[in-house]
């Protein structure tokens, strides 16, 4: 059973330094060699814009790393210029936990009346320029103008490892001083002798014994993923929903979901008694398929049709969602889900989302 966060959770005062906005990175301070673009259609150049809006209507194409060339991103765009209309171009970086990340995003209308072979070509040249970057890491997206949603959507992500930095259960387990054993029953579930559910239960069985009060020093733990703040704010400040379904804990997830205002959410809840944590679960487990059925239930109370939904996660448990969704997004996830999404993003910030769907990721 769901539950709806109310706004009167008193939040956890201590938690708020770890879980508020990292720092704003400016766009200004990206290379002045990417503003000005000459294409063959255009002899006067075409100007990159610094400030981000939402795109016009068609084709997004994106294309993120801590460091891009200006020649590259040049000659990227006059390649989309010779195949249709480059509608606009922006660039700006966003903040991770270590560092930043340099993004710049096309808005294409391609000349092919074939949109699938269309975004297949642009996808195609996007990798060629990721293979001439000098880093290990590169986002490339393109969300087809067919494929993009319109009008309101909904977000769903998945808590750990997505919406927060850490996996909860990892930070139990060493409260416990059972990370090793936990440890053993990830590899056992990766290896696939045991499913989720089973895997879940004994993960928690390790806990057995543990005060309560550890779930509350776990909590204070905790740091939203670089960016988290400002995609749930682009997204209230439209009148937007926000979800979150995690196969961790309510107890977790409760006072987080106060903090960031989320709209509604759904975990697992750990038994507890006499202070202590007994190592099971109550109720439901939130499994694969719940997540699924979530996202369905959310989205017919907000009355938003799945292809306008959008679900971010990181592992196999969220592969059932990410492709149910109209536009399902893996964020720096394992191999397991990465084949059932339609973008794939590799960089820690969660404005790239935004970014990625032709969004105005600082939307108020």
């Amino acid at each position: 059973m769901t539950q709806r966060c109310p706004s009167s959770i008193r939040k956890f005062t201590s938690s708020r330094s770890n879980l508020r906005p990292r720092r704003t990175v400016t766009p200004e301070r990206f290379s002045t060699g990417l503003m000005r673009l000459t294409l063959p259609n255009r002899p006067s150049g075409y100007r990159v814009r610094l400030a981000m809006t939402d795109l016009p209507p068609g084709t997004v194409a994106m294309i993120a790393a801590e460091e891009l060339d200006g020649a590259l991103v040049r000659s990227l765009t006059a390649d989309f210029e010779r195949r249709g209309t480059v509608l606009r171009v922006e660039a700006t970086e966003f903040p991770t936990a270590s560092s930043t990340v340099k993004a710049v995003r096309w808005c294409l209308e391609l000349s092919n009346s074939d949109d699938t072979f269309g975004t297949q070509l642009v996808s195609s040249l996007l990798d060629d320029a990721a293979e001439q970057l000098p880093v290990s890491a590169v986002t490339s997206t393109v969300l087809s103008a067919a494929q993009r949603p319109r009008g309101p959507l909904m977000l769903i992500m998945d808590v750990d490892s997505t919406l927060i930095d850490q996996e909860v259960i990892d930070l139990l387990a060493e409260f416990a001083g059972t990370a090793e054993d936990v440890s053993n029953v990830t590899e056992r579930a990766m290896r696939g002798e045991l499913d989720f559910t089973q895997s879940l239960h004994a993960r928690v069985q390790t806990l057995a014994g543990l005060k309560d009060t550890v779930l509350h020093e776990t909590y204070r733990a905790l740091t939203a993923t670089a960016g988290a703040h400002e995609l749930i704010r682009s997204w209230l400040g439209r009148q937007w929903p926000v979800y979150a379904v995690s196969g961790g804990f309510q107890q977790i997830l409760k006072p987080l979901a106060a903090d960031l205002d989320l709209t509604d959410f759904d975990a697992n809840t750990l038994e507890i008694t006499n202070g202590r944590l007994t190592g099971r679960t109550v109720g439901q487990v939130v499994d694969p398929q719940i997540k699924r059925q979530r996202l369905l239930e959310w989205g017919k109370r907000s009355g938003i049709n799945v292809q306008n939904v959008v679900a971010v996660g990181d592992g196999a448990n969220d592969a059932d969602m990410v492709r149910t969704a109209g536009v399902g997004i893996a964020f720096c996830a394992k191999p397991a889900l990465i084949d059932h999404a339609d973008l794939v993003i590799r960089h820690r910030s969660l404005e790239l989302v935004a970014y990625a769907l032709g969004l105005d990721a600082r939307h108020d």
